[in-house]
Formats: structure tokens, C-alpha cells, sequence
């Protein structure tokens, strides 16, 4: 039986991510009474915090629950049985919140897409011209395609809905983009987004919340789908808005220290520290190909065809995530092979490839509490099973990280 590898694992999955040393410490203390004035004074400090991180001045509810708990009450606190929204395919995880507002009693009409290219924004302005009726309720994007390394142009989505002059609602998920790269609530007319704590925020899996705008929650006061903990009524009951039920204290202590690292970098910073990142990871992908952008067969369920070389997933340059790298490997090559052999052989854990894509796609998580010695030692730990796996490809990545990195 081999022995498990020694030293720390380089942690490279997109979500959850690394936990900085001072969270963990922050969440190791005692439990507080969550009505306590000492509790209240942290619950309204994270709470104005996150609101700073989403840049909003609006409504703000906060869960004990991953993403697909705040997802949830996107749609329950909105919508009505039978009301028809607008999803904008990008990949698993716009298909996961289809999937979960179908199961609510909710009509899906999808702009379907290629999963390597995204939407077309004039796809999304066309569907809504046509709707002379305004039966399309909302619009349902991810910002940040976990799955795939895509990222969703929100400002030109709100431009849509505006250019046609469509009362629909724009929700967006900024799960995997918060805390990595820009997000707007407020100037780019986000009506709800959704959000987690596993992610850029860099805290366990756990707590999720949705920033609400003024317009989305006098909707939610009508009657509609049944809901009871993610009641937003409910919640504005207590000061600051808050939990239906008991306060996740410790989540809460995590979250004071996550805003307190992300305010003494400052979010420009932290921006442009996982771009940095981002195009190193990304140089390396395209060095280890051989390769320019774009190359293989697609379909909006994932790759066909013959790919011969390491590829980047995301084919369009415009629409390149910071938060994460999806590769494609070669054709007749497993991804999950050489993800076992990196993890057990190396300890370097990568993300797997998710839905249609699980075999076929590795991913390269770059965000959260990441600098570039950890980077370049997992891109460097990526070549070693690459060969140990005989993935074929060109020698030199990590040189190609760090000219990115130096320049």
C-alpha cells in the first residue's frame, strides 16, 4: 500500500480554496450568543463588508448554506409557478440552477451557447425584442463558469435588457468571480446576485447570500412560491437583515477576518493579483499545447472531435475567467488519471471536469489566497504528472509562468 505523500497539499481546486491561516485562527475561539451586543457589533460589520465587496447599497440576506441554498431563494422570494425566465447557457453550472428552477415549478426558456465561446450577447437582446408580452420574468446568468474557466460580460447583458426597454429582472451568480475579479451590483443594474463563502472569499463551504435590489424586493413581497428560511420579508425583521433561525457564529468570525485581509489589499489589488495569476496560468497551458487560443471541435455540451494537444477550454480571449483555467486534454488521454496520479503521488490536488466534460477537462483553480510561489509549484507539480501520466506536451511551462509573471 503506497504511503500518503508528506508535506502540505497544494490545494489548486477552484472552490473550496485555501483558508488562510488567520481565518482559521479567527474561527478558533468560543461560541458566542448570536443576539449578544458583542455578536451584533461582528454581524453588522461583515454584513456592511460584504455589501462593500458586492458594491451595493441595497438589501443584503445572508444563509446557512452553500450556493445552491442562496440559488434558491433567488427563486423562491421572486417568481410565481408557471413564470417564464431566462437562462443564458454557459456550462454545469447555469444547467444546475436550470435544473433547479424547472424542479420549483418554473418555465425555462435557454439561450443556448457554446460552452467554450458563452452567449451571445445579441442573442439575449433579440429573445427580449421578440417578447412584446414581457412573459420572460427575468434573466439568469453565471458570471464565472466554474466549469469551463468562462466568464460573462454582466454590464452588456444589463445593456440588453435596457436597449429593449424589457422589465425582466437581471439575476447573476458571482459564486466563483466575487472577491476575484470586478462585480458591480449597483452600476451594472443587478437586480440579484448570489454569492458564497468557499470561493474568493476564502472561508469554509457553509454560508451564502443574495444582494437584492430595491426593484427585485418589493416583487418578492407578492405571493408567489412557497418559502419559509429564505424568506426576505421574514428576514428584514431582524436588524441588520438577518438568518431565519440560528446565526452560524463561527462562519461569522471567518467572515470578519476574510474582510478585514480583503480591505487591507484592497480590491484593485486583489484583481489584479488573480490576473496576474490567471495569464501565468494560462501562458503555461498554451506553452504546454504548443498551441494559440481556440483549435478544437465544440458543442454546447462540451468537446468533440479530435484535439490533439493540451488546450485551453475557453476559446475566446474576451471571456477568459481569473478565477479559474479549464484544460482540455488530448484526445484518448484521461484527465482524471492524471488528477489521481498528481493528488496521490504528489499531493497536488487539481479540479476534475464536471457533466459532459468529467475525463475530458482538468481545472486550475487560481483564486482566493494564492501568491505566485504556490502557483508555480503546483504548475510545476501539473508537468511532473503530465509525464508521469504520459500526457504528451511541451516541455517549458512554468518558464512561460514566469515570464508572464515578470513582466
Amino acid at each position: 500500500m503506497n504511503a500518503k505523500p508528506r508535506g502540505r497539499q497544494f490545494f489548486q481546486n477552484p472552490g473550496p480554496t485555501n483558508i488562510p491561516d488567520r481565518i482559521l485562527r479567527a474561527m478558533d475561539r468560543a461560541t458566542l450568543d448570536f443576539l449578544s451586543d458583542e455578536f451584533m457589533a461582528i454581524h453588522r460589520f461583515c454584513h456592511a463588508g460584504v455589501k462593500r465587496v458586492l458594491k451595493t447599497q441595497q438589501h443584503l440576506f445572508m444563509y446557512a448554506s452553500s450556493g445552491h441554498g442562496a440559488w434558491e431563494a433567488s427563486l423562491v422570494n421572486l417568481f410565481q409557478p408557471g413564470d417564464t425566465v431566462l437562462m443564458l447557457e454557459s456550462g454545469y453550472f447555469s444547467e444546475s440552477w436550470e435544473q433547479m428552477a424547472t424542479n420549483l415549478g418554473l418555465k425555462i426558456e435557454r439561450i443556448a451557447a457554446d460552452w467554450r465561446m458563452g452567449v451571445r450577447v445579441a442573442d439575449v437582446a433579440r429573445r427580449l425584442e421578440a417578447d412584446k408580452t414581457h412573459q420572460i420574468k427575468a434573466v439568469l446568468t453565471v458570471h464565472n463558469e466554474t466549469a469551463t474557466g468562462l466568464a460573462t460580460p454582466i454590464a452588456e447583458i444589463r445593456r440588453a435588457i435596457d436597449g429593449t426597454k424589457h422589465p425582466a429582472l437581471l439575476l447573476v451568480d458571482t459564486i466563483s468571480s466575487l472577491g476575484c475579479y470586478d462585480f458591480k451590483m449597483d452600476a451594472w443594474g443587478v437586480d440579484v446576485c448570489v454569492g458564497g463563502s468557499q470561493k474568493g472569499l476564502m472561508l469554509p463551504t457553509g454560508m451564502s447570500f443574495t444582494g437584492v435590489s430595491e426593484k427585485a424586493f418589493t416583487l418578492s413581497k407578492k405571493p408567489g412560491l412557497p418559502r419559509h428560511y429564505w424568506n426576505w420579508e421574514m428576514m428584514t425583521r431582524r436588524e441588520p437583515q438577518s438568518f431565519v433561525g440560528t446565526t452560524p457564529v463561527h462562519l461569522f468570525f471567518a467572515l470578519e477576518e476574510s474582510i478585514k485581509l480583503i480591505e487591507e489589499e484592497g480590491l484593485d489589488a486583489i484583481f489584479a493579483r488573480h490576473r496576474r495569476l490567471a495569464d501565468a496560468t494560462r501562458a503555461a497551458v498554451l506553452h504546454w499545447g504548443g498551441a494559440s487560443m481556440g483549435g478544437a471541435s465544440c458543442t454546447t455540451k462540451g468537446v468533440t472531435g479530435k484535439v490533439g494537444t493540451l488546450e485551453l477550454f475557453c476559446a475566446d480571449p474576451s471571456r477568459l475567467s481569473d478565477s479559474v483555467t479549464a484544460v482540455i486534454v488530448p484526445d484518448g488521454h484521461d484527465a482524471n488519471a492524471m488528477r489521481t496520479v498528481a493528488l496521490n503521488r504528489y499531493n497536488l490536488s487539481l479540479g476534475g471536469g464536471l457533466g459532459p466534460l468529467m475525463g475530458r477537462v482538468f481545472r486550475i483553480g487560481h483564486m482566493g489566497d494564492l501568491n505566485e510561489p504556490m502557483l508555480l509549484g503546483s504548475l510545476a507539480t501539473v508537468e511532473l504528472a503530465f509525464k508521469t501520466s504520459n500526457i504528451p506536451y511541451r516541455e517549458g511551462g512554468v518558464d512561460a509562468a514566469i515570464k508572464s509573471l515578470a513582466a
